[in-house]
């Protein structure tokens, strides 16, 4: 195999949950060393989440799982004077630093980035928080749900039933990492054109508010706020999701030889020049009377028939799967982003491995979620620590 991008990269971990681990487990399917560096009590408090209680009992909870492979983990306390002095000499090896803590957190522990940029100028440093390390929110507690709530996802979610209504996984969290992943490496190639490292603020909440694209243009620039449409997709009509024999399709007819296409497979040409239809803009506006002459044709035929004759005349739809189903299906086992690997006293693991295909430097999932401390010996023999002062440092519970 190819050398990975990230070989030769020292990436220090001291993030939580998920936004960070996800950030860092990018960087770690690209190669990079990421070396977690957990509280000695019981480490990342995702090691605890999940629910397989026996998998929280071992610190190995299903949360954790999920964003940790390819990663190295050692203990540290970092309130300590020791820990502190071995935490400097780690960041002098570093090439980045990742850390999902509240603004003046590692400020009051003295290893804020003005402390260590002055011990490694080429350090990358990414701070990682709900509202970012300014303004009038930055010291608020922030979580996922908070964050959709304040960024008004949750308001534009749902219908009239059904609203506010949040994302069934944590979105915010997640976009936060990738943006921060995506900081990192533009901030690394930076580096190798002139040899800088630097600080990189990275807020959940302005993370998520641009994956709103046009929605917030259509109320910033056509001062048009967000209609309550449930399934449905504003944009084009016949667009979301409707009923057939057996269950549900989505069907996106967003051209208009998509629409032609779509009544002809479904045996109502006539609606192509009725004057409710005819045109894009007024099908949306009477998409209430469309869906039900719609409907009423797709009932004859379960989703699987329709999706096939569909898709046949380019008209884009497809089933809606259920979760088990969607990791199954043929294409994604294709695509092979979902990878096996073996842990230790936990057996065959499913994880997701890197989903951008490189051509000639694969990312590769090679190594399960660590055990807490599993690496701390090696790491700190790298750093010349050897094992009788380690186990001095266990015996003050630095370690």
């Amino acid at each position: 195999m190819s050398k990975s991008i990230l070989s030769g990269v020292r990436i220090l971990d001291l993030t939580n949950v998920l936004a960070g681990p996800f950030a860092t487990l990018h960087l770690a399917l690209l190669g990079a060393e990421v070396i977690k560096i957990e509280n000695p009590k019981d480490g990342d408090l995702a090691r605890k989440l999940g629910i397989v209680p026996g998998l929280n009992e071992q610190l190995m909870g299903t949360s954790f799982l999920a964003q940790n492979a390819n990663k190295k983990s050692m203990t540290l306390n970092t309130k300590t004077l020791e820990g502190k002095e071995i935490f400097k000499k780690l960041v002098k090896t570093a090439d980045v630093l990742v850390e999902n803590f509240r603004p003046d957190v590692m400020d009051r522990l003295g290893l804020g980035y003005q402390v260590l940029s002055e011990i490694n100028p080429r350090l990358v440093y990414c701070a990682i928080s709900g509202f970012g390390q300014t303004g009038p929110d930055a010291f608020k507690p922030a979580y996922d749900q908070i964050i959709q709530g304040l960024s008004g996802v949750m308001a534009i979610n749902g219908d009239e039933r059904l609203n506010p209504l949040r994302a069934g996984f944590p979105v915010c969290d997640t976009v936060g990492g990738l943006n921060a992943a995506f900081a990192i490496m533009a901030a690394l190639y930076h580096r190798e054109r002139t040899g800088e490292g630097q600080f990189i603020d990275i807020a959940m909440l302005d993370s998520i508010m641009p994956l709103m694209g046009w929605v917030a243009a259509n109320l910033l620039i056509g001062s048009q706020q967000p209609v309550l449409m449930g399934n449905d997709n504003f944009t084009a009509a016949p667009s979301g999701t409707f009923q057939t024999k057996d269950g549900y399709i989505n069907i996106a007819a967003n051209k208009q030889e998509q629409w032609e296409s779509l009544c002809d497979v479904l045996g109502i040409p006539e609606l192509k020049t009725d004057p409710r239809f005819e045109k894009r803009d007024i099908r949306k506006k009477n998409r209430k009377l469309l869906t039900p002459l719609v409907e009423a044709k797709l009932a004859e035929r379960t989703t699987t028939e329709w999706v096939e004759r569909l898709n046949d005349q380019d008209v884009p739809s497809g089933a809606i799967l259920g979760l088990g189903e969607a990791l199954e299906q043929p294409q994604v086992k294709h695509r092979g982003i979902l990878k096996e690997v073996e842990a230790p006293g936990l057996g065959t693991l499913k994880l997701f491995g890197l989903s951008a295909l490189f051509e000639k430097t694969p990312g590769a999932l090679t190594e399960p979620p660590p055990r807490l401390s599993a690496h701390t010996a090696s790491v700190l023999a790298s750093l010349g620590i050897g094992p009788e002062e380690q186990a001095v440092l266990k015996s003050k519970k630095v370690i």
